[in-house]
């Protein structure tokens, strides 16, 4: 067979195939090589980016990985997903960028980098001060921050390397720059003091969506950050303010008792008779001189406890909007780390949960304590520090979501943007609908430093406002365009004007919702801008629809006027085989990695032992990998790895991966593999594939039923791909090669070759059957190539080229197959093929009955008509070769067969007679089948008598019963079979 040009091609493609495929072997040369040929950038095979393609152009830029990950099997589904669809399209000839990036990850970048300094040098970040500290961040994301990159491309990951983008990169963080302060000169950024979601241990607020919402059912111990013994939650401790200058009493409930001593008033409903006369009074606060109002608000349920309610306004969002309500005293008990401020000794500078204690104590001493109960509730939980989230009163920056949360809401309602599954439009509308302002500070140092300035002017003639009026903060590129623009709103001189940039940075997924334009150099009209933005598709996970995909649509409306795609594919969560989410808590985390290259079970123990897992927590997830992976995992390859992930991924649905199923795809892998070698050596040396595919009208009718199957199957990838059906492509892909090409086609046409080798009258017959073969495997690696990119070049490359393919040196920049071209579909054809594989399969069915594994019979098929007979005779080669028959003999119904035939009705068409007298010895099946007919017999008594006893649907589970009554029903089948064989082989005696 002529080989392709060794001019860009891989240097040992020339060398035989090895016997047997190994992942190692395909996957070792591949990926450096389509890089270094530029196969992975839009400009290949393009003048410029600029020209005008008729094919069109496909963007998706990837969800920027944190910095500080590591790649876990939900990377490897959003990757396996991308990169097969940017794949398709680079090969449809469309102007194709993946453009990657990764995120600096704020907070997790932080705590890393600190840990490490801990450890390593007994430093804080406090100890060497901000600017050397940041110089700490970016030496590590220098070591370190690269290994996400590697192992995307380990993965086979077609980005265009060249334009990686970081969130800190200089280019990036001017974007931001500029984001914010176009936003805050528009009055969509502003400041303001109000309750935030606080983590005493990050020590920065953190937004909405990134505090968990745990249930407890009652009282619960709950483990939290900083604290030796866990602290209990789910109670509802009772106690009473005493009424000034009376003896009477109100009694109020809270969950957070040590809130107390920031209580400002006690509320109660306006209608509520028990407490009408107390409008006007004051509730003494045990433990402090302060007098606290009563007043009367309609947030009140007066079916609740008491209907008296406790008001803490600056550490409660429902209190908080009463204190607004009512004007009422916010005092701030807890400071940044979460201990207590401006309490009375002995709370001062307590730790918050060991305050809940002592003010429990205090409370009974005094008397004030009535009563401690169970109360369902739920906890906010911080869902990177685990550490429970209290409500502090902070001055911060906000962005203002109503107009942008609206337009974004819109882009969906009116069909601009498409959500795929469209299950998600529920979830879309009901968060931007009811979206609330975005807080976007963060008290951290590695991140984008907020643009911002508190002005102070020294001119005497100034008044000063308060920290909190936004007249007095300025945003600037630089502080002379801050100074400059303070002294224009002060009507000062520069030199009057003193500025304090703003300490806090910007929550991290402010930068990554601009990230769809900032990478390509917004706020400048740049070429790459112009060409690739708006975006094509973003693809990604559905738990960060919100996080991420809304802020980008809200984002780019705002700033671009565009939206920055124009569908949302999102893909399912990844579970492991039980149906679990993957937590390293669990010790179930699968490292794509270990299932590419395959790891024992010690080595699965020993990153355990690397976690910060408790010890007890280490065993229970060594118990799991032993019972999931006895012997550790199997190497399985990248391509079997992507193939399962595509297969698993039903639109909607969770995915449980079971590593076997991994497997199975290797073996997959195996058999393309074996049936490439097959064809290669069937094709021959000298082989010369015509120009291009096409029927020459010499075509078999298994050539042209094997071409009306890769007909539907270019059908059913193209549809599968621009409907985001990834099952359907995987199906259509297996399905062909496997059970269409190999068990059928492969083994129909032996004969074929066979009879060419003998009589040089059957050469032309076999020529037509090498130009199809050849159709098959051409086609079916560019249908495959996507989606197994390694092995589908590795046997791409073994081919010889049509003369029209000269010019495309890789699988990945050849054409995928289109529907238009492989127009041979013939429902006739595969009908008739249909009907002939009934046959075969009842043939075979009947020879494994009857043990037959080496002997061939003959076999008479008696039709019901004259059409079938036609058939039958027109496919007498097939039938013979895939039944392993000895001859095919078509006979009408009313004619004869010979005697000592197993009968079997292959439909309502045919009947199969499969001779076997004189083929096995007739007594000898009869002993056999009448000892196992008595040993069947006898299970069904002993299992009917257990089934019949009085007690047996009382005491045996349901489970149990129905197990019983399948094992009933099979041994009814199995004896029925049985007798109906002795009394067959009995007629033929």
């Amino acid at each position: 067979m002529t080989s392709p040009p060794l001019m860009e091609r891989k240097k040992d493609v020339l060398s035989p195939l090895p016997d047997s495929y190994s992942p190692q072997y395909v996957e070792a040369a591949w990926y450096s090589w389509w890089e270094k040929q530029g196969y992975f950038k839009p400009e290949y095979g393009r003048k410029s980016i600029s020209e005008p393609n008729p094919r069109g152009v496909f963007m998706m830029c990837i969800p920027p990985p944190n910095v500080t990950g590591s790649l876990h099997l939900g990377h490897a589904l959003t990757n396996a997903i991308q990169d097969c669809l940017t794949r398709w399209h680079r090969m449809r000839g469309e102007t194709t960028l993946w453009n990657p990036g990764c995120d600096h990850a704020g907070i997790a970048t932080q705590v890393v980098v600190e840990k490490k300094l801990m450890r390593e040098r007994g430093l804080s970040r406090h100890d060497l001060g901000r600017d050397q500290f940041i110089q700490e961040v970016w030496k590590w994301k220098n070591e370190k921050g690269d290994r996400i990159y590697h192992q995307l491309k380990k993965l086979g990951s077609s980005l265009d390397w060249d334009r990686a983008c970081f969130t800190m990169d200089p280019k990036l963080s001017y974007a931001v720059q500029e984001a914010f302060i176009r936003l805050h000169e528009d009055g969509v950024i502003y400041r303001s003091k109000r309750l935030v979601n606080w983590s005493c241990t990050l020590n920065s607020a953190i937004s909405d969506i990134e505090v968990d919402k745990k249930e407890l059912t009652g009282r619960t111990l709950l483990p939290v950050p900083g604290y030796k013994d866990k602290v209990e939650f789910g109670v509802l401790v009772s106690f009473s303010y005493k009424i000034e200058g009376s003896d009477e009493e109100v009694i109020v409930a809270t969950t957070r008792i040590e809130t107390m001593l920031g209580d400002s008033a006690v509320a109660v409903h306006p209608a509520d008779p028990r407490y009408q006369h107390l409008k006007g009074k004051m509730v003494l606060h045990p433990f402090c001189d302060r007098k606290m109002p009563i007043v009367f608000d309609e947030f009140v349920d007066v079916n609740f406890g008491t209907g008296a309610v406790k008001i803490t306004p600056a550490h409660d969002h429902n209190d908080y909007e009463v204190g607004n309500r009512h004007n009422l005293a916010f005092i701030n008990i807890l400071d940044e780390n979460g201990l207590l401020i401006n309490v009375p000794a002995p709370f001062l500078g307590m730790k918050r949960f060991e305050a809940r204690k002592a003010v429990l104590q205090a409370l009974k001493d005094r008397g004030h304590f009535k009563e401690t109960k169970d109360n369902p509730m739920v906890v906010p939980v911080c869902s990177r520090s685990k550490d429970i989230v209290e409500p502090l009163l902070k001055p911060q920056w906000y962005v203002d979501c109503a107009d942008m949360g609206k337009q974004a809401a819109d882009s969906v309602r009116e069909g601009r943007l498409k959500i795929i599954p469209d299950h998600h439009h529920k979830t879309w509308f009901n968060w931007l609908d009811n979206i609330r302002d975005w807080c976007i500070s963060r008290q951290l140092w590695w991140g984008h430093r907020i643009p911002a300035y508190f002005v102070t002017v020294t001119d005497p003639s100034v008044t000063p406002g308060e920290d909190m009026d936004g007249h007095y903060w300025v945003s600037g590129r630089t502080e002379e365009e801050a100074r400059d623009k303070a002294a224009k709103r002060f009507n000062v001189s520069t030199d009057k004007i003193t500025l304090r940039q703003d300490e806090d940075v910007l929550d991290t997924w402010f930068s990554s919702g601009i990230f769809p334009f900032s990478i390509f150099g917004w706020p400048n009209e740049t070429q790459d801008l112009s060409v690739f933005y708006p975006g094509t598709l973003l693809e990604t996970g559905h738990d960060i629809l919100f996080f991420w995909v809304a802020r980008m649509v809200m984002m780019g409306l705002k700033l671009t006027g565009k939206l920055p795609f124009k569908e949302v594919y999102l893909h399912a969560v990844v579970r492991d085989a039980h149906g679990r989410k993957m937590s390293k808590s669990l010790g179930n985390v699968i490292d794509p990695l270990d299932v590419i290259t395959g790891i024992s079970l010690e080595g699965l123990y020993a990153q355990l032992q690397d976690s910060n897992l408790d010890p007890v927590e280490v065993e229970k997830a060594k118990q799991g990998q032993k019972s999931d992976y006895p012997t550790g995992i199997p190497e399985c390859g990248t391509d079997a790895l992507r193939f399962a992930l595509c297969a698993y991924t039903s639109q909607g649905r969770d995915i449980n991966m079971d590593v076997n199923r991994i497997l199975g795809y290797r073996h997959f892998c195996n058999k393309l593999w074996n049936a490439v070698k097959f064809a290669m050596r069937t094709l021959g040396d000298n082989f010369v594939p015509s120009e291009k595919a096409q029927l020459c009208g010499e075509e078999s009718v298994s050539d042209r039923w094997i071409l009306s199957r890769l007909c539907t199957a270019v059908g059913l990838c193209n549809a599968g791909f621009q409907a985001y059906d990834f099952p359907a492509i995987t199906t259509a892909i297996y399905n062909f090669w496997l059970y269409e090409l190999c068990d059928v086609y492969l083994e129909s046409v032996k004969p074929v070759f066979s009879r060419a080798e003998e009589d040089s009258g059957s050469q032309s017959q076999a020529e037509v059957c090498r130009q199809t073969l050849f159709t098959c495997l051409e086609t079916g690696l560019l249908l495959l190539a996507p989606i197994m990119p390694f092995v589908g070049e590795e046997l791409y490359q073994r081919l010889s080229r049509r003369r029209s393919q000269d010019g495309h040196p890789s699988i990945h920049v050849t054409p995928y197959p289109e529907t238009e071209e492989f127009c041979w579909h013939s429902e006739d054809v595969d009908r008739q093929m249909e009907f002939v594989m009934t046959v075969v399969r009842t043939i075979r069915s009947l020879r494994a009955d009857y043990n037959l594994t080496k002997t061939r019979a003959d076999c008479y098929l008696q039709c019901i008509d004259s059409e079938t007979m036609s058939l039958v005779e027109l496919y007498s080669l097939q039938i013979q070769t895939l039944s392993l028959s000895q001859s095919i003999q078509p006979v009408p119904a009313t004619g004869a067969v010979p005697e000592g035939c197993a009968v079997a009705i292959a439909s309502d068409r045919c009947t199969v007679h499969l001779v076997l007298k004189g083929l096995i010895d007739l007594e000898k099946e009869v002993a056999k089948l009448t000892v196992k007919k008595g040993e069947l017999e006898k299970q069904m008594d002993k299992l009917r008598e257990k089934m019949e006893k009085s007690d047996y649907k009382e005491k045996v589970p349901v489970k149990v019963q129905d197990l019983d009554a399948e094992k009933l029903r099979q041994s009814q089948t199995e004896l029925e079979k049985a007798t109906e064989a002795i009394d067959n082989f009995k007629r033929m005696v």
